[in-house]
């Protein structure tokens, strides 16, 4: 018998309790910068080191955080269940976890892509400084989507959320969009979870469990009654 499909999608809540801060913990600052500095085509148009030093903070930050008990929770659900991690984090956490397949919506620190041609991408765990080529002599940039770029991985996501026997949402705001608008392709009577300290989402569906924790605190037991009832 095939294992069931378990389809999650993570956010930054996740991360923020390794210690790896968010845009939206200060009104818009991400680490002290307005997003639209750090985070856009005209920021990186404006000031590409300020852009470079900024994700190199980040990259280097990488190193001193570790995955924590909600990132190791969906790991352990790969030993019982088909699992496809769907995360707007940029960071290798749920990888370092133990989590083998995950689609990175947003990007990975840990990969820089040409700025002439963004099918050029390479793995990266150093800094990116200014005269760091692509080889068809480009500047290389962050392998992030940034704000008012396309997410090109979100057909891949949808299509993995279309044939998910079980649904789950992790330390997300749920309005950044076209990420949010996943659970919309869930399909119909599945069981979703939803692990959040403040849901975005509201009961009414009785197939929408919602589980007012943190992702380190309600992740680890939810997991095992997935695992129990499911597995």
């Amino acid at each position: 018998m095939p294992k069931k499909k378990i389809v999650i999608l993570s956010g930054a809540g996740i991360s923020a309790e390794s210690g790896i801060k968010t845009f939206r913990d200060a009104e818009g600052l991400w680490e002290g910068h307005d997003i639209m500095e750090v985070a856009s085509p005209q920021g990186w148009k404006k000031n590409q080191h300020l852009v470079l030093d900024f994700y190199n903070q980040r990259r280097a930050q990488l190193h001193e955080v570790a995955p924590n008990a909600g990132h190791l929770a969906l790991a352990k659900l790969e030993d019982f269940f088909e699992v496809s991690v769907v995360t707007q984090n940029v960071d290798n956490l749920h990888e370092r976890a133990g989590s083998k397949e995950v689609l990175h919506l947003h990007g990975e620190l840990l990969k820089v892509r040409s700025t002439a041609d963004e099918n050029l991408i390479y793995e990266w765990t150093g800094a990116l400084n200014l005269g760091d080529y692509c080889e068809k002599g480009s500047q290389l940039r962050p392998h992030i989507v940034w704000f008012g770029e396309a997410v090109p991985l979100i057909e891949k996501a949808i299509e993995l959320t279309e044939q998910a026997d079980i649904f789950m949402i992790v330390g997300t705001s749920m309005q950044v969009y076209p990420a949010a608008g996943l659970i919309r392709y869930a399909p119909d009577g599945i069981p979703i979870y939803f692990v959040d300290p403040k849901p975005a989402l509201k009961m009414g569906d009785p197939n929408l469990n919602i589980i007012v924790e943190t992702a380190a605190i309600g992740l680890p037991p939810l997991v095992e009654e997935i695992i129990s009832k499911h597995g």
